[in-house]
């Protein structure tokens, strides 16, 4: 074993790993990345079908994002953010601002995911302590929702083997069912429906909605939850009765935002306006880390008032709007702009999801579900009755082995393998990545 990889094991915890598996499957050592390849210590690369967590949304090591963090280093490394300000953050706000719902109008920075949706969930609930209104103090969320792995935030998620151990500590939630049209909960048939899977949402809300403060969804795709893609006219009618019923709207778009769904961000496919709008992951494409929370001038105005009325947040974090971070995510939206790239992406996108198609003919593959530059395939033990693999067999783990093998990073979901591909991919990157990925599973099914 490579003496670099000894003092890994040595001294590191990581994270969503058992570590005694790494005996047999030790981390990858990696020294290098350019546009869509990892090279590790050996000189062999892979294709980061994933963009290492779903952040990098350019490619690794985009020149112009580069520089941009060079330039800042020469001025203002970091800087406290309550009683200071720096011209990094204000452009930013001002960019973020001008490119979401026009009802956001004020940005609240952090640090990453989780935080982004801890602070929508705190000024929710405390923007109605501010109003009078105290009762209005639980959370509706999805079962197969994921907002991060903080107290708070796995209080809003689908409780799963990743956070079920921790379910003593959340605070209590309703939980509906998700719009899961591969294993609909209402029984139905997607061509047939009529977005039944609101119904819960609905009825709860009508009970419910004197305590109820918000609903947080992930618009269009149930990211952590299996790559679950989902009807845009769900989304509407979950923004209209959050409207009907007076609770507030918080959309978790920290994996779905800057590009993924094909618009810059999921709700404009459904044209929604939220009170809040989580951001992390694309917002930096990947180099550094940083959370926004979008919300309106009137949650904004509930908290603005004397000091000595209490209405203050009390919220924060050390290292909130950092310089390099902030020139970082400016520097990924001139991306944006420069390279014209989700119009360019629209081409790369439908040879995406054309060339997903013929995954519908495996056995083993249940589902076929695309978004955007996101694509995910369900892999089911039984096709016709949608029975899933065993959590022992590990078919995820075995097809990221053999996936490794052919220079391909296909880190599943549990049965779900899924990619979340960077817009710096080009058409033969893909019919690469798709066809290896193809013969993968394909073998896989003639070997069980």
């Amino acid at each position: 074993m490579d003496s670099w990889i000894k003092k890994d094991l040595k001294h590191i915890w990581h994270p969503y790993t058992q570590m005694k598996d790494c005996k047999i499957l030790p981390p990858i050592l990696i020294e290098k990345a350019r546009g869509l390849k990892l090279y590790d210590n050996k000189g062999s690369f892979y294709y980061d079908t994933i963009s290492s967590w779903w952040c990098n949304v350019h490619g690794h090591n985009h020149p112009r994002i580069k520089n941009a963090i060079k330039r800042q280093l020469d001025s203002l490394d970091h800087v406290l953010f309550a009683g200071f300000t720096h011209k990094p953050a204000i452009l930013l706000a001002e960019r973020l601002i001008s490119i979401t719902p026009g009802n956001l109008k004020k940005v609240f920075f952090s640090d990453n995911g989780s935080t982004a949706v801890e602070t929508a969930l705190k000024m929710s609930f405390q923007y109605w302590q501010n109003s009078g209104r105290e009762k209005k103090k639980n959370f509706i969320s999805l079962d197969y929702g994921y907002h991060g792995d903080t107290i708070a935030a796995m209080s809003v998620s689908g409780v799963d083997l990743f956070n079920e151990i921790f379910a003593p500590l959340f605070f209590k939630s309703y939980k509906i069912p998700s719009p899961y049209c591969y294993r609909c909960p209402m029984k139905k048939k997607r061509t047939f429906c009529d977005i039944e899977c609101i119904g819960p949402l609905e009825r709860l809300l009508r009970r419910r909605n004197s305590e109820i403060a918000a609903i947080i969804i992930e618009p269009l795709v149930l990211a952590a939850g299996g790559m679950i893609v989902y009807p845009k006219e769900y989304l509407k009618r979950a923004a209209h009765l959050a409207r009907k019923y007076n609770v507030h709207l918080i959309l978790d778009e920290v994996a779905t935002g800057f590009g993924r769904t094909g618009k810059m961000f999921a709700c404009e496919h459904a044209k929604v306006k939220p009170d809040f709008m989580c951001l992390s992951k694309g917002i930096t494409a990947g180099f550094l880390p940083l959370g926004a929370t979008l919300t309106t001038d009137e949650i904004y105005g509930a908290f603005y008032d004397d000091y000595k009325k209490g209405k203050t947040f009390y919220h924060g974090h050390t290292y909130t709007a950092n310089p390099i971070s902030c020139s970082a995510a400016l520097a990924s939206l001139d991306v944006f702009k420069r390279e014209d790239t989700l119009r360019k992406a629209e081409g790369l996108i439908s040879i995406f999801h054309n060339r997903l198609e013929r995954f519908r003919g495996l056995d083993i593959v249940g589902d076929v579900r695309c978004i955007g530059m996101i694509g995910a395939l369900e892999l089911v033990r039984d096709k016709k009755g949608k029975k899933k693999f065993g959590i022992n067999e590990r078919i995820g783990l075995r097809i990221y082995k053999k996936g490794l093998r052919e220079s391909l990073i296909l880190r599943p979901l549990g049965d779900i393998v899924y990619f979340y591909l960077p817009f710096s991919i080009t058409k033969d990157e893909i019919g690469v990545i798709v066809d290896k990925t193809f013969d993968i599973i394909k073998n896989e099914r003639s070997v069980r």
